[in-house]
């Protein structure tokens, strides 16, 4: 699939119910997904099968899930991409898929950044906030403004701008930009924001402890929308990413416009990434193939010409 981008989602395309179908019916879905057990020490195969809920939502747990799923269903989906890019905990499965890192650092280090992304703040100290229909600089100057920490957390299309930092601060800026639509994330913790230091300091010891290969294909990284088979290029910019923003509306542009890909399959739970994309394609008034796969039945259905 040598005209094809694959994306790989992140945080919050979680789903109750995700992978049972893959450890059910394949063999290979049963093997990762009992490797992940016995890898994390606890059955993370039960809480994506059967949840609660709220035991999923745990950034700890989503993390691994949502990375588990991905790498089972690359693998039986059997084909390789152009190249590629995953939303923040999404560049992780991106690039286990381009066999840089093995399943099992993998799975440990998303783990590990989860435990370490919520120990950073205490609860109720941090808040993230979607803005919508804003300008982009003007999101960037009004954050520049405010008293107290917040940052730009992801870029996720033209009007469509997180923000994360101090619970007062990101409250003052939504007020500030007054834009058409703000929402307040119900997420546990300010991700991609300066907030995230401890974390990032702690993370970066383990990436630097774990072996990096260079990419089987290219990936996109979300810090400066670059692509890169280098493992060593990868492995800083993970450091990176933990208190920047993820600039998915740059490599959006960058996959349709520079690199002119016009077809992508998203692999993972959720559709979230196929409607930003499209989002964006319809913006620059070009005509874009979307696919996603998120269980065994839609492998054996994808139809790609």
């Amino acid at each position: 699939m040598k005209d094809c981008a694959f994306l790989f989602p992140g945080q919050g395309s979680q789903t109750i119910g995700m992978g049972k179908d893959l450890y059910d019916k394949t063999e290979f879905g049963k093997k990762i997904f009992k490797m992940a057990d016995d890898v994390l020490g606890y059955h993370l195969s039960k809480i994506c099968f059967e949840g609660p809920e709220q035991e999923l939502k745990l950034t700890y747990n989503t993390q691994p899930a949502l990375l588990t799923v991905s790498y089972i269903l690359y693998n039986l989906f059997g084909k390789e991409p152009l190249i590629a890019a995953g939303h923040s905990l999404g560049e992780y499965s991106a690039l286990l898929c381009a066999e840089s890192i093995k399943f099992e650092d993998a799975v440990t280090l998303v783990h590990k950044r989860g435990n370490y992304m919520q120990d950073a703040v205490p609860v109720g100290k941090g808040a993230m906030a979607a803005i919508i229909g804003a300008n982009i600089e003007m999101v960037k100057k009004t954050v520049s403004e405010v008293n107290g920490i917040v940052n730009l957390a992801n870029w996720n299309s033209s009007s469509q701008i997180v923000i994360s930092g101090e619970k007062e601060a990101v409250e003052e800026a939504v007020e500030k930009i007054s834009a058409p639509k703000s929402v307040f994330l119900p997420v546990s913790a300010p991700f991609h924001s300066e907030l995230m230091l401890p974390a990032q300091r702690k993370l970066a010891h383990d990436l630097r402890n774990t072996e990096f290969k260079n990419l089987k294909f290219p990936v996109v990284n979300n810090v400066e929308a670059k692509e890169t088979i280098d493992g060593e290029e990868t492995r800083e910019a993970l450091i990176k990413q933990v208190t920047n923003p993820v600039l998915w509306h740059s490599t959006m542009i960058k996959f349709i416009q520079e690199m002119k890909i016009y077809k992508y399959v998203e692999i993972g739970t959720g559709k979230v990434l196929a409607g930003l994309l499209k989002r964006t394609a319809r913006e620059l008034q070009i005509e874009v193939e979307m696919m996603n796969i998120q269980t065994l039945d839609d492998i054996k259905n994808i139809q790609i010409t």
